[in-house]
């Protein structure tokens, strides 16, 4: 029996609502994916490999695939074309596959970041101050934007070679907290510095993004059912085309 125009149409309306909401989780599939990806690329010292950027490489595969979804669904909606039909099915199986692959990927490391960072205190060790080198340049470009100081606090500089080099009176400039104008990194002020260490706040940025990660993924595979179910009703009672005999003369 023949679906009727209505039901039809009542389908395709809600297809092209499942294909909005598929741009909306895939804006923020990419958002985690791109977060992933600029942190590793500004604290890549601190990383023991690069293995961790796979779930955000997936991710942002995934996020490419979900906007070229949505808008095949939506011209599904509009047309009646078994081809995008399927264009449309089989993006979403691939959306599937990559979704799975990267929230099992960050699962896994979101259970070993603290050994994902171990690298770290051996780029505090040799850090020398100058802008010049990479891994000074690492330790005050993350002491700055993490607002943080060593590894778990600003005690840990007193055991690095460059403490002793420099007097063994001061901290990096980077560990002074911005509220204060007048820090100088001096250890007679220990409140003008940032209080946490950069590794547990390194180690609670690259969870987070994990995190993301593994529960944008469930809305992603939602909306997915839900529109495999819908253009699966479509695509079951597609209207026949009709062929007509050429008249010869």
């Amino acid at each position: 029996m023949k679906m009727s125009g209505i039901r039809r149409t009542t389908l395709k309306r809600f297809l092209m609502i499942i294909c909005q909401l598929l741009w909306v989780v895939g804006l923020v599939v990419c958002l985690s994916g791109v977060y992933l990806l600029l942190n590793y690329k500004q604290n890549g010292l601190f990383f023991s490999h690069a293995y961790i950027v796979i779930p955000a490489i997936l991710a942002l595969s995934s996020a490419a695939l979900l906007l070229a979804s949505g808008g095949i669904g939506c011209l599904v909606s509009i047309r009646e074309s078994v081809f995008l039909q399927g264009l449309f099915v089989y993006f979403l199986v691939m959306v599937l596959c990559l979704e799975c692959t990267a929230s099992t990927l960050a699962y896994y490391h979101s259970g070993k970041v603290h050994s994902e960072l171990a690298p770290f205190r051996g780029v505090f060790e040799r850090y020398t101050g100058s802008s010049q080198e990479p891994n000074s340049r690492a330790v005050d470009a993350t002491q700055e934007e993490l607002q943080c100081c060593g590894i778990h606090d600003y005690r840990d500089w007193l055991n690095t070679p460059w403490f002793n080099q420099s007097g063994g009176l001061t901290v990096p400039h980077s560990c002074c907290n911005s509220t204060f104008s007048s820090c100088n990194g001096t250890l007679d002020q220990p409140w003008q510095l940032y209080p946490q260490g950069c590794q547990v706040k390194l180690e609670e940025a690259l969870v987070f993004v994990l995190k993301l990660i593994i529960w944008s993924s469930l809305p992603v595979v939602l909306l997915e059912v839900v529109g495999l179910v819908t253009v699966a009703q479509l695509m079951r009672d597609q209207p026949l085309l009709e062929y007509h005999i050429l008249d010869r003369d």
